[in-house]
């Protein structure tokens, strides 16, 4: 029998705004040549690299792995949607608009493709990566019959007001500001295509009003580490999770057959 295969550390990322009618998630659409979630409407994210672990090594305090988590979450929606939660060093607000611009042009597309990493922009630039604005709100690990697996810490974090939001047109072909249930409520209405562990922390995330509410209360909550158990049945497949990990139940259906 053929051992699992070792899933991949990776981070992903909620960033959260106030809007007119609540809490908003930006999220974008992932491109359809892909090799994962390709086409699904997913949370900014992706696997930690080498240069995201040496940025931690740099960093010197804490464990290394969960801070090299944190350093992946800030590089991916930096090079996803152009957002740098980052700070000039010794300064207590994070970079502005033109400074980020300037930041950009110098940088995201080195990074994108992997010739620079966080610590190299961080040095050059003269910044700290604001890893204290990350707050874990979930973890999930991929279940081991799943070819391609992720070990994924998900963070909630607030935009900064000036930093502007939008797809990189590369990795991502379309992105939204989108309240979580209208997100859910869409994706049942086949508008859009969103993975099962999406649609839970979706679901989870729908419960508060405000993003400071959130943020708080994920601060205060255990982060349970959810495995899905998987039995395929005709109506789709049943997910059991945790009933601690916070998502109202401990067993799902999921229809979409690529739901993991």
């Amino acid at each position: 029998m053929k051992e699992p295969a070792t899933p991949r550390p990776a981070a992903t990322v909620l960033l959260l705004r106030d809007g007119a009618e609540g809490l908003e998630v930006f999220m974008v659409v992932r491109h359809h040549q892909i090799d994962f979630a390709s086409g699904a409407l997913v949370f900014p994210g992706g696997s930690v690299d080498p240069g995201d672990v040496r940025a931690a090594e740099i960093r010197g305090s804490g464990d290394p792995a969960a801070l090299a988590l944190r350093v992946a979450a800030i590089r991916e929606v930096f090079e996803e949607c152009g957002v740098l939660l980052a700070r000039p060093r010794g300064q207590p607000g994070l970079v502005d608009a033109a400074r980020l611009r300037a930041i950009e042009a110098a940088h995201r597309e080195a990074l994108t493709r992997g010739a620079r990493g966080m610590a190299a922009v961080a040095e050059a630039e003269g910044l700290e990566l604001a890893t204290e604005m990350l707050t874990e709100f979930a973890h999930w690990i991929t279940p081991p019959r799943v070819p391609k697996r992720f070990d994924t810490h998900f963070f909630l974090a607030p935009a900064p007001a000036d930093h502007l939001a939008v797809h990189d047109g590369t990795e991502s072909v379309d992105s939204i500001w989108i309240a979580p249930a209208r997100a859910v409520e869409e994706a049942a209405a086949g508008r859009w295509k969103i993975l099962f562990p999406t649609r839970l922390n979706l679901l989870k995330l729908a419960q508060w009003r405000t993003s400071a509410e959130a943020i708080a209360a994920a601060r205060a909550a255990p982060v349970v580490t959810v495995l899905p158990d998987v039995t395929v049945t005709p109506a789709g497949r049943i997910m059991r999770i945790p009933l601690e990990a916070g998502y109202g139940a401990a067993e799902f259906l999921a229809t979409d057959p690529a739901a993991m």
